[in-house]
């Protein structure tokens, strides 16, 4: 395959696209691909493709992850997959990645790599850092939540409480093409029903007793934005035919105003309930429940991917500790781990906040985790010590991006003796 044909070849594709040979060694690279990680396309050919995207020592299909390598090179299949790679200064970005075989002149097979990131951009109103995970339930979502976000369909998120649906609210309008307008959010179980027409849509001064002065709705002020409907299913019916016209139509009048007015909003709402059962109850309309639910996704519970623990965990307590430094012992993590948390990511961070506060010398042990007898005591069958270690070991790597140092001080020890373990856990 002559060099200069191919590097012209893949200069022309708009996303970030690498060329990698049978030994996992990048053969080309367009710029958008080096910009991604620091490097020009000269610098990144010959290297291995697992060191400049995963910063990783070895293959990503020996942590278990889906290869698009191997797939390619040993089942000869084109696959799409989300991995997590890492920019040149570690931070951690989801990317879904599209594999295709290629042949050179000769015969020879090569990897081409078509990578789409799922992330907001830098700078943006969504701190994507704090959708942690690479749990395949967890991945599955984000690139979910990536490809819904290109469309302007109105979107519901379905979750229990503490999953992160704002969260993720914020992470589709960061990612739509709304990204430059206002986001805005009202929760609908807090609002009391007599006030939730003024706060929708606002009022006119004088429109009813209080109201002083002119004020504008969350609908006029998300303009050319996003409007975040928290706990949709509590809208009061009497209203729902009202939010129903304006959806439809785009028009509203404030409280006490006779001007008609038009905003242009993209609607997402989210509920812990089923809203069709919510329908046969007669408490939401039909007819809104089409309007709301253009597209409907489902968060993952934290039970369900309780591979994300450990560097969930890692992630909330150095946000909690502050200049205060505090890790997990071995038997606090498999508590973590033997937990189910009904209450989801919101409780993890309550129970991490109540244990820095009351844990000895920076090492957090099961009993200040203040968990129910039977999850602090992790049972034996749950998952063996050395294990745990091993998963802890891992979220950490991949949490710090493969920085010994770091990981070393997270852990409390020595790099020597970090080193060791990872030699011991199979991990270096």
């Amino acid at each position: 395959m002559p060099q200069l044909q191919l590097q012209e070849l893949i200069d022309a594709n708009d996303q970030p696209f690498v060329v990698i040979d049978r030994d996992y060694r990048i053969v080309a690279a367009n710029r958008r691909y080096a910009d991604a990680y620091g490097a020009t396309p000269d610098s990144v050919v010959g290297r291995h493709c697992y060191a400049v995207s995963h910063h990783a020592t070895h293959p990503c299909h020996e942590n278990g992850e889906q290869c698009p390598h191997r797939a390619a090179f040993e089942d000869g299949e084109a696959v799409e997959v989300v991995h997590t790679h890492f920019h040149a200064d570690d931070q951690p970005e989801r990317t879904r990645i599209r594999g295709h075989l290629l042949r050179g002149i000769d015969g020879e097979r090569y990897l081409g790599e078509q990578l789409y990131p799922l992330e907001a951009d830098p700078g943006s109103d969504c701190d994507a850092l704090q959708m942690i995970g690479q749990s395949p339930a967890f991945l599955a979502c984000v690139d979910n939540l990536a490809r819904v976000a290109e469309s302007e369909a109105s979107i519901l998120l379905y979750g229990e409480s503490g999953v992160g649906k704002e969260l993720a609210a914020r992470f589709i309008h960061a990612r739509s093409t709304r990204a430059g307008g206002p986001f805005i959010v009202i929760n609908c179980a807090a609002v009391p029903e007599t006030l939730f027409e003024s706060e929708l849509f606002g009022h006119e001064r004088g429109a009813f007793s209080g109201s002083s002065g002119l004020k504008k709705g969350l609908f006029e002020l998300a303009d050319g934005g996003t409007l975040f409907l928290d706990e949709v299913a509590e809208i009061p019916l009497g209203l729902q035919a009202k939010l129903l016209r304006v959806l439809e139509t785009g028009e509203f009048r404030r409280v006490g105003g006779t001007h008609t007015l038009g905003a242009d909003v993209r609607l997402v709402s989210a509920t812990n309930r089923r809203l069709l059962d919510e329908v046969d109850a007669r408490r939401f309309r039909l007819d809104l429940y089409y309007r709301v639910a253009g597209i409907d996704v489902t968060l993952p519970a934290l039970r369900e991917r309780r591979e994300d623990l450990p560097a969930l965990a890692a992630f909330l307590l150095k946000r909690l500790a502050g200049e205060r430094p505090c890790r997990l012992d071995a038997c606090a993590l498999a508590a973590l781990g033997a937990y189910d948390f009904p209450g989801n990511v919101r409780e993890l961070r309550n129970v991490l906040q109540r244990a820095v506060l009351t844990c000895r010398d920076g090492l957090i042990r099961a009993a200040d985790l203040g968990l129910p007898a039977a999850a602090a005591m992790a049972p034996p069958g749950t998952q063996a010590l050395p294990e745990v270690e091993r998963t802890h070991i891992r979220a950490l790597l991949d949490l710090h991006g493969g920085h010994r140092g770091r990981v070393a001080a997270a852990l409390g020890v020595t790099e020597r003796t970090l080193y060791r373990k990872l030699r011991r856990h199979g991990l270096s």
